[in-house]
């Protein structure tokens, strides 16, 4: 007796359970249960029989003392009734025991209860009708369930709630929450500046970056819905219906036609294909841009239209939905009007994924099984972990540090009003006198009240612009990746792409970066080169035996020709390759045989292949050239041509799909003459082991030899099935694939049991070419003090070789191994420490970031180490410690100029990220890939590049950024990386010092005013101070300068050292700003204070009043921090003229206005014609030109003293640039004269003004490629000066000059 239980209800589960009885009768009987929770506890147990004889008898049991103690029951709309089967064969006469069905009756229902109470482990399921038809009657209950519909929701925000829900996400940011209170504190308390002041900037802010948040959403909106309204055709009454996407449901059937997108995930039912095929793309999913095969179940494949389509009466039981991309497990019940329903297997071969793309297939039909945001792609939508760069976390601190200040003035200032106040004509001047309220009041709440007070008064200091114009200047900034056109691939049609700009400045920051190999340094395009056969090698397209054999059969048998037996195994090699594939011809080129005998080699020839990976497509058309053409897939039967053009058909039996697990495939085939051969094929370690004849040894070393010149092994081996040991995998197979449980384990079980006792017959061997550029660019970041580790899931062979041709290891690095192969040798203990010791003897004092990778005082060392020994070292040992030998690992790592990690899962490749992201430097990690394998690592590291590549856009869509080659790494980091930290580094600590220059006179002022909280400046320059006087000099800088020149940057990868490790923030430099901007503070207020203490400044003897010497320190100090901005400006351009001088204007243009000058009805009482006032006494131009020139000078001395004593690396290079400038004396026109150039060096100006010449040339031969001008001849060559001055090109010289 077979006893099965199972339920279909989200949130709950189902039990395949198996009794064995052996009750003496033999007969047929179902028993159903199920259970109604929704109506109270109802309970119908329907026992049916079907004896040999006819008899049928059906037994109702009612119980309504039920408990659920086990489950839960849920609201209507999500419960789904759960359903149990309990279905029990047995064979007995008709003769049958009403008290032995009692019994049995009595031990399922103990069951049933056992069940109930929530003993057993639950698994979940879910039950589909197609088309929403009942099933048969006697078949099983039908119970009508609710699911989603078909919308998908991404956006974040709905009409009603963006206004809280945005609110409370920017409140949560920190400077605005307390940007929050100081302006409550303004509104509740009475306080020295006016609320406006604070409230007007954080509206600003807040306002801002609300639209640009509403924006995104309602660009998301706007996509949903684009998606959401699709049109989509389904099967209602035998007719094709049109209706939008949303309102599909579970159940419907679905036609989809060639080139359209699957509109929610489908069990594929049939297609316009007579074998039930269809190809599919799934790029948008997980980045394979290559067509996938699915296949229809044989018994609904022949439903090729709709009134067919409409008769289908099955019902399909599958796992609730889970994001796994490549797992599904079900089963589909098709019901015939006279026998029992066939059950079929259901896996992710015949499951259509919403996103999907639909190729080269007229249409398909297909019933929906999950909808909306139940479908893997949206279960997919994950939100990727915010990324924190270097400068925003070094900015949080130096936020606290000045919030800490804030609170330091505030306390002083508090507590020196008290001290001044104690004597009582201080405290109540004869003019001011407090009220009795006033006095009343305690000393500790006008304290406090006092603190805040001053706390609104200079929290100023707190530069809340500054984040508004950082995210202005990260998004604009951004733009100029995407418009570099030496970074768009022509080829692709491709430019880079920007998914996220909170990352920009960590692109000059990079110190490790983690690179995928095939796709990435390869370009992912497999050329067959050879292939081995019983130790002969085969090679396309040369001579056989003397002849030089017609275009499409060309083979070169280097070794001696093979015997009788080597010919079988010749003839067995090449329709191995032939049939062990899962390619797909395309039709359009695809010549229709019929079933002829033969075929022309010129029809051969327009074959095209279509396959999910590359290397299958490299390997079927290479046999085509060898002289065996596989021409298509038709009824289930595969047909090839020989060599003779003589058409061979086989059978295809089963397919024993591919896994990186296994690392293999097979298909079992049966030929014309009725022989069963299984056919395997994959990667060395996987196919050896399992073979038991061949010439191993001879295979093993060419396999061996052709991973050391960097190409891609297979392994192909066959084996006779008898018809009997055929019958036993097939059952073996079936039973593994109806299950529902642990079905891929019972696959790879029964995988395992049949491949096996294998006869080798060859292997191959498939190039895949180095990327364009890609070694120069791996050399220039080695130089740039960037450690490059190549992270593959090759053998160590393979990876090794093209690590040697992309230069990432030298001819003089040697190599140390920590893999598992050396650890069979000796213990991972002994491995480690020795490593260890080996690294550590040659590094001395010197440490491996601060010497370049081509210096020749040390030796250089490159570590290889695989995915088992990375897990024994990532592994707790037994004393549960790990750090131990990870800290032993990373210390090996650091002392190694390049590491190359092999036969590595995408899981691991993560794990080395997070190793070295978390190790004791925290270093700012780069992890760059082109495939779905390669999105853990791009997700785990600090900045995440996809490369456009072959494998699709998955990788693409998971990065940060994205770029078309590997090659355009270079400029990303060297040059934009570079530029955007210098940029934004200097608009950190510039926001920081004008704000110290701001606030630190307020605070001065309170010594002189009796510490009563008076202002300084005016409402409207507290006000507009960062919002407008001083916000757009450093925004345009942020976004143009340039401190070196592009091309000097690519040229000289070292200079990228200079800002390694957040050089431009380090407290060392914050304190110089900090420290600057308190000295230029200081000459602000006490210049002004002192020269024009006691003084008449006016004609007719009047003096300053407190607004007109706030406005005049006002005055110096906007007029100081804007010429600060200017001295460190290298990049001029009319745009940064037109600001830095504008701003100025716009300063003295807005005070004339706001004092009533330009507009008399404007006569703002306070601030009437003080500016002009000022302005008419000739002391205080005096002053303003002093203030300014005093305040500048320590900046102007430090920076010249800095660049002669201890100048960069950047400041030489700055000062070179500024000597080739060419000279006044030099008459312009002759660098354009012919005659005026060196015979042997040639510079051409481009466009049509003269632009300075650079010239750097170096003694030694491995910095030659640093020359400028690389095709200089060798007398230039040879010149041993560090410039090409202007005069020398004039006149030609034979020496090396001055």
């Amino acid at each position: 007796m077979d006893l099965v239980l199972s339920t279909n209800s989200r949130g709950q589960h189902i039990i395949d359970q198996v009794l064995s009885t052996s009750p003496p009768h033999s007969q047929h009987m179902d028993l159903v249960l199920s259970t109604s929770p929704l109506h109270g506890q109802h309970m119908d147990l329907v026992l049916s029989t079907s004896p040999l004889h006819g008899q049928h008898m059906d037994l109702v049991l009612s119980t309504s003392s039920l408990q659920f103690s086990g489950a839960e029951v849920q609201d209507v709309g999500d419960m789904k009734e759960p359903e149990l089967d309990l279905r029990q064969s047995t064979h007995e006469p008709a003769m049958c025991s009403s008290v032995w069905q009692c019994s049995l009756l009595h031990q399922y229902e103990n069951l049933v209860l056992q069940w109930c109470a929530g003993e057993e482990n639950w698994v979940d399921s879910r039950t589909i009708y197609v088309g929403h038809k009942e099933p048969p009657p006697g078949a099983e209950a039908y119970i009508p369930q609710r699911y989603p519909d078909n919308r998908i929701v991404s956006s974040k925000y709905t009409f009603w709630n963006f206004i809280p829900k945005n609110l409370f996400e920017q409140f949560r940011r920190i400077a605005n929450f307390y940007f929050l209170i100081i302006f409550l504190v303004q509104l509740i308390i009475d306080t020295p500046t006016s609320p406006v002041t604070s409230g007007l900037p954080l509206f600003f802010v807040i306002t801002v970056t609300a639209i640009k948040q509403g924006y995104e959403d309602w660009l998301r909106h706007k996509a949903d819905n684009a998606m959401n309204q699709c049109p989509v055709h389904f099967i209602q009454h035998g007719k094709l219906v049109r209706k939008q996407s949303r309102k599909l449901r579970v159940g419907d059937i679905v036609m989809v036609k060639e080139d359209e997108t699957f509109p929610c995930d489908l069990i594929f039912l049939s297609s316009n294909r007579a074998d039930g095929t269809c190809h599919v793309t799934t790029a948008s999913l997980d980045g394979e841009s290559s067509h996938k095969t699915h296949y229809a179940v044989p018994d609904t494949k022949g439903f090729h239209t709709e009134e067919d389509v409409d008769r289908l009466h099955a019902t399909i039981e599958c796992e609730q939905p889970q994001p796994d991309l490549y797992k599904f497990v079900g089963r589909i019940n098709v019901y015939n009007e006279q026998h029992d329903p066939v059950v079929r297997p259901l896996g992710s071969e015949n499951l259509l994924l919403r996103g999907a793309t639909l190729k080269n297939t007229e249409k398909i039909f297909g019933v929906a099984i999950y909808t909306g945001m139940e479908t893997k792609m949206a279960l997919n939508y994950q939100s990727k972990s915010q990324k924190r760069s270097a400068v925003e976390k070094s900015m949080n601190a130096f936020l606290i540090v000045y919030l800490c200040i804030l609170i330091s003035k505030a306390l002083v200032n508090t507590v020196l009003k008290y001290v001044w106040q104690s004597e009582p004509f201080r405290d109540e001047p004869w003019y001011n006198q407090k009220t009795e309220s006033e006095r009343q009041r305690s000393l500790f709440l006008r304290a406090f009240t006092d603190f805040l007070a001053f706390m609104v008064l200079f929290n100023y200091i707190i530069p809340v612009s500054m984040y508004v114009t950082v995210e202005m200047q990260k998004f604009l900034g951004s733009y100029f990746i995407t418009w570099d056109e030496d970074m768009f691939d022509e080829e692709m049609g491709e430019g880079p792409l920007v998914n996220t700009s909170d990352l920009n400045e960590e692109l000059g920051q990079v110190e490790y970066i983690f690179t995928d190999k095939t796709g990435t340094l390869t370009e992912n395009n497999m050329a067959f080169r050879e292939c081995c056969i019983e130790g002969h090698v085969y090679v396309p397209h040369v001579v056989c035996n003397g002849q030089v054999l017609p275009d499409s059969a060309g083979i070169d048998m280097i070794d001696s020709s093979p015997g009788v037996s080597g010919k079988e195994r010749e003839e067995l090699f090449f329709r191995a390759l032939c049939l062990c594939h899962t390619v797909q011809v395309k039709e359009d080129d695809h010549v229709d045989l019929g079933d002829g005998p033969g075929k022309s080699p010129d029809s051969a020839k327009s074959c095209v292949y279509i396959s999910s990976s590359p290397d299958e497509v490299a390997l079927v058309e290479g046999v085509q050239r060898l002289g065996f053409t596989y021409l298509r897939l038709k009824d289930n039967f595969m047909e090839i041509l020989n060599r003779d053009n003589d058409l061979e058909r086989f059978e295809l039996l089963e397919v024993l799909s591919f896994d990186s697990v296994r690392r293999r495939m097979s298909v079992i085939v049966k030929s014309a003459a009725g022989e069963i051969y299984l056919f395997c094929k994959g990667a060395d370690s996987s196919i050896f082991p399992r073979v038991i004849e061949g010439k191993v040894d001879q295979i093993r070393s060419r396999v061996e030899r052709n991973a050391v010149e960097g190409l891609r092994t297979l392994c192909v081996a066959y084996k006779r099935l008898a018809p009997e040991e055929y019958e036993g995998a097939c059952a073996l197979l079936q039973a593994a694939k109806v299950a529902l449980q642990d079905r891929e384990k019972k696959l790879a079980e029964a995988y395992e049991q049949i491949e096996k006792d294998l006869v080798l017959l060859g292997a191959t061997a498939v190039e895949d070419r180095l990327q364009e550029k890609a070694a120069d660019t791996i050399e220039a970041l080695q130089k740039a003090g960037i450690k490059v580790w190549v992270l593959t899931g090759d053998k160590m062979e393979t990876a090794a070789a093209t690590c040697y041709a992309c230069k990432l290891f030298r001819r003089g690095t040697q190599l140390l191994e920590l893999t598992t192969k050396r650890m069979e040798e000796q213990s991972l203990h002994d491995v480690l420490f020795e490593l260890s010791k080996t690294v550590l003897r040659c590094s001395g004092s010197l440490t491996r970031d601060t010497f370049s990778g081509l210096s020749t005082d040390m030796h250089d060392y490159g570590l290889i180490i695989d995915g088992a020994a990375l897990s024994l070292i990532m592994k707790p040992r037994e004393d549960g410690s790990s750090s131990n030998y990870r800290e032993l690992f990373l210390e090996i790592c650091r002392n190694c100029s390049a590491v190359l990690c092999c036969r590595m899962a995408p899981l691991q490749k993560a794990q080395i990220v997070k190793l070295i992201k978390f190790s004791k430097e925290h270093p700012i990690t780069l992890a760059i890939g082109d495939g779905a394998n390669d999105v853990s690592m791009i997700l785990e590291a600090h900045v995440g590049i996809g490369v456009i590549g072959k494998e699709g856009r998955q990788a693409a869509r998971n990065s940060d950024y994205a770029i078309p080659k590997f090659k355009h790494l270079k400029k990303m980091l060297l040059v934009h990386g570079h530029f955007y930290y210098i940029r934004i580094s200097e608009l950190v600590q510039y926001f920081f010092y004008k704000n110290v220059c701001f606030i630190f006179p307020q605070f001065l002022y309170q010594f002189f005013c009796g510490f009563s909280q008076q202002t300084l400046y005016d409402t409207a320059y507290l006000t507009l101070y960062n919002i407008s006087f001083t916000s757009l000099p450093i925004l345009l800088y942020s976004l143009m300068e340039q401190h070196v020149s592009m091309d000097v940057l690519k040229r000289d990868p070292t200079l990228y050292r200079d800002i390694a490790k957040n050089a431009l923030l380090r407290w060392r430099v914050f304190i110089y700003w900090t420290f600057l901007g308190v000295f230029d503070a200081l000459v602000f207020f006490f210049g002004a204070y002192f020269m024009f203490e006691n003084t008449p400044v006016t004609s007719n003897g009047q003096m300053f009043g407190n607004w007109t010497f706030g406005t005049l320190v006002f005055t110096v100090m906007v007029f100081t921090v804007t010429l600060k901005l200017a001295l460190d400006t290298h990049y001029w351009t009319w745009i940064n003229h037109f600001v830095i001088w504008g701003s100025l204007l716009f300063y003295i243009v807005f005070s004339l206005l706001w004092g009533g000058i330009i507009w008399p009805f404007l006569s703002y009482q306070r601030m009437y014609y003080v500016f002009i006032h000022m302005l008419s006494s000739g002391p205080s131009w005096l002053a303003i030109v002093l203030l300014i020139i005093v305040s500048l000078l320590p900046d102007v001395l430090k920076k010249v003293l800095c660049r002669q004593l201890w100048p960069t690396a950047t400041e030489k290079t700055q000062n070179v640039q500024f000597q080739n400038h060419v000279s006044e004396f030099t008459p312009l026109t002759s660098l354009q004269s012919p005659s005026s150039q060196h015979p042997g060096c040639v510079v051409t100006p481009r466009g049509s003004f003269p632009r300075p010449v650079t010239c750097v040339f170096w003694r030694s031969e491995e910095y030659s490629a640093l020359s400028p001008f690389p095709g200089l001849p060798a007398h230039c060559r040879s010149s041993v000066r560090l410039g090409c001055w202007g005069s020398d090109l004039e006149t030609p010289r034979n020496g090396p000059g001055p």
